[in-house]
């Protein structure tokens, strides 16, 4: 299933633009590739880019017929930081179709098995340096299953109001990029009015 990505490209926007050039492999991983590439800049120079290669991942806002909707915990080693996330994982292959990861990792981190699977933004995490692109969906019309996360994956489900985690979005208790969005657009999708900024603090 393809999606844009944002692309902005205008024809003002030709004295911007950097011209790859040459393109090597420095370490390839099982997560992600890093690759060198060589780049010709507007005015003529070459420069060096250190590129990050990743498949791609789907996250989802599960929604349930409450209002509430259910988040994950788990420790984010990586930045030594237990975070609040939707639930989200990579793509088994970069030509899978992100709809089938996204219902996969659904059901497998928080037992849930929605009905309607929206598609809110195709993000770009972190389009500096890194290749990845996250297709964030809103799931609602949700039944409970049995969760099933990785071998590898320990993690906390968290049910709590939308009003409550968007507000603690625009309080900045939620730092997580893919999160904070998803929340916000899955908020402006249900055309729920307003975004919450005022609920007292989570305990």
């Amino acid at each position: 299933m393809a999606h844009t990505t944002g692309n902005l490209n205008q024809p003002q926007d030709a004295d911007i633009l950097e011209t790859p050039l040459r393109e090597q492999r420095v370490f390839e991983g099982t997560l992600i590739d890093v690759h060198h590439m060589v780049v010709r800049l507007p005015d003529g120079r070459e420069a060096l880019r250190e590129i990050v290669r990743h498949k791609g991942a789907a996250a989802v806002v599960p929604v349930d017929d409450q209002g509430y909707v259910t988040l994950v915990r788990q420790h984010r080693v990586v930045v030594d930081t237990v975070t609040l996330e939707i639930p989200a994982g990579k793509l088994d292959h970069a030509a899978e179709d992100p709809y089938t990861c996204a219902v996969r990792e659904l059901e497998e981190e928080t037992g849930l098995v929605a009905q309607t699977l929206t598609l809110l933004c195709p993000m770009i995490t972190t389009p500096g340096f890194c290749t990845e692109r996250v297709r964030i969906y809103l799931a609602t019309g949700l039944t409970k299953s049995a969760a099933h996360p990785d071998a590898d994956e320990f993690l906390h489900t968290v049910r709590m109001p939308l009003a409550q985690a968007v507000a603690m979005v625009m309080r900045a208790e939620i730092a997580d990029g893919k999160t904070a969005l998803g929340l916000l657009m899955a908020w402006a999708k249900l055309g729920l009015g307003a975004v919450p900024a005022s609920l007292p603090p989570t305990p």
